[in-house]
């Protein structure tokens, strides 16, 4: 059987059954959209690469606790495991410089709050409405692509059927799609800060 028809579930158990190159086949079938995500938030190579790391990682540990719930996506529910670790990246950088607790302790350093503050939901709202804005600049057949890709979930097969175009062109006007939007971004020094 072709391993790319194999669903999400079928990869994931055939990979808590010892098979390890199941997980090869769902990492490299979500790295692209999980890594663009991360550096879209993140603005920075390395740190990107580091929470990347880091939320794969967790997806490992979680996946073998089982604590994946099948009945939901499993790329929504990765994407969730790396915008808690960047919240929690952006929670630390917060906090004062210290070694040890004394006159900078903070309670929260303590309590585990996986929810989303009021304020970091507006900043998310706010990223993602700018990013938008810099996706409708694209030309049109970018655009489309990565539309397909991001929001619809598509494959770059389905993209290229749909589009009428060979998977080759549907994987060169994504490439040429990320490179725009972050010329665009770093034209009009567009950084996630709150």
């Amino acid at each position: 059987m072709d391993t790319q028809l194999l669903s999400d579930k079928e990869l994931i158990r055939q990979y808590l059954d010892g098979k390890e190159s199941a997980f090869e086949l769902i990492l490299k079938r979500y790295q692209n959209r999980v890594f663009a995500y991360i550096m879209y938030t993140i603005r920075d190579e390395a740190l990107a690469n580091d929470i990347f790391q880091d939320t794969f990682m967790k997806v490992i540990y979680s996946l073998k606790k089982g604590k994946y719930n099948h009945e939901g996506k499993f790329l929504p529910w990765v994407n969730r495991i790396a915008h808690n670790l960047m919240i929690d990246h952006f929670r630390r950088n917060k906090k004062y410089p210290t070694t040890s607790g004394g006159e900078n302790f903070d309670i929260f350093d303590i309590i585990a709050d996986n929810q989303p503050s009021i304020e970091e939901e507006t900043i998310k709202d706010q990223v993602l409405s700018d990013v938008k804005k810099f996706i409708y600049k694209l030309p049109h057949d970018q655009k489309e692509v990565l539309m397909m890709r991001m929001y619809f979930d598509m494959s770059f097969k389905e993209i290229a059927e749909r589009t009428d175009v060979s998977i080759n062109t549907a994987l060169g006007r994504m490439r040429y799609a990320l490179i725009n939007l972050r010329k665009m971004m770093d034209k009009e020094k567009f950084t996630y800060t709150n």
